[in-house]
């Protein structure tokens, strides 16, 4: 499969440098990144731009996107990237979240859900489903990297970094992404309270996908999340971890389109 031309561009939303990657052809799918944010080189990009027009911003405080002082939570950034639908004459848009972004897309459907054509939600956070003195999702704060990669990766040895490869302006976007990971999800962990209580209004058809050796978000949490959503579907896509787009893209596009083209 050949790769597909992503344009890089530099916009201003609400007074604030966001990041914009673009490329492919057909309807345009609206991709919000997780906490290890977006590259033109991650594997699942050639594939999503063979079937549509990829539209993949950096969220405040990711890549190259700048961050206000008064932007500390994802509800602050649903209502930038509704504004970023009205700068585009975006109307109605399918969106893809993964993780953090997963949380991000069902804050926007809840928001404004007659403008989401349909919604796929990757391994998403957000909510608040087990009891008050458990955490639904780990504290990867709190643990050596090695053992979060134990729990993102269904093959650590085949995706974990390689950190002494990288360049340095490569380790600073790694370490800003965290940065701003940890603002956005500290307090309260890894979700907003009042977020489940708006699902409800969700009206787009949605589907949850989750790699079947998920560390961080379990099928017990996927399944909780899709009973709060009308009609939503969940399925598993084996051989991967919290990340299935970057462990099996082929896999992960297939199982995407056959939902958003159904």
């Amino acid at each position: 499969m050949g790769e597909t031309a992503i344009a890089r561009e530099i916009i201003t939303l609400a007074g604030i440098e966001i990041e914009l990657f673009e490329g492919g052809k057909g309807t345009p799918l609206l991709f919000l990144h997780g906490a290890q944010g977006f590259s033109p080189t991650h594997p699942y990009v050639a594939p999503l731009t063979q079937h549509r027009r990829l539209i993949a911003p950096s969220h405040p405080g990711f890549g190259a996107s700048g961050l206000p002082l008064w932007l500390d939570s994802v509800d602050d950034i649903a209502y930038v990237y509704l504004e970023f639908l009205d700068h585009r004459g975006l109307d109605r848009i399918d969106i893809v979240g993964c993780s953090l972004g997963g949380w991000l897309a069902a804050e926007i459907a809840t928001k404004t859900p007659e403008r989401v054509g349909k919604l796929a939600l990757v391994g998403p956070v957000g909510v608040k489903l087990g009891p008050t003195d458990k955490l639904d999702i780990p504290d990867i704060f709190a643990m050596s990297q090695e053992k979060v990669a134990r729990l993102i990766y269904h093959d650590v040895a085949k995706e974990k970094p390689d950190f002494a490869k990288m360049s340095d302006e490569q380790l600073t976007t790694i370490a800003r992404n965290r940065e701003t990971t940890a603002l956005l999800t500290w307090e309260p962990w890894m979700h907003n309270p009042k977020l489940r209580h708006r699902l409800h209004r969700v009206s787009a058809p949605t589907l949850f996908i989750r790699g079947a050796s998920d560390g961080l978000v379990s099928q017990s949490y996927v399944d909780g999340y899709a009973r709060l959503i009308p009609g939503a579907l969940v399925t598993t896509i084996v051989a991967a971890g919290h990340a299935p787009q970057l462990e099996q893209p082929e896999e992960f596009a297939r199982v995407l389109f056959d939902f958003l083209d159904a």
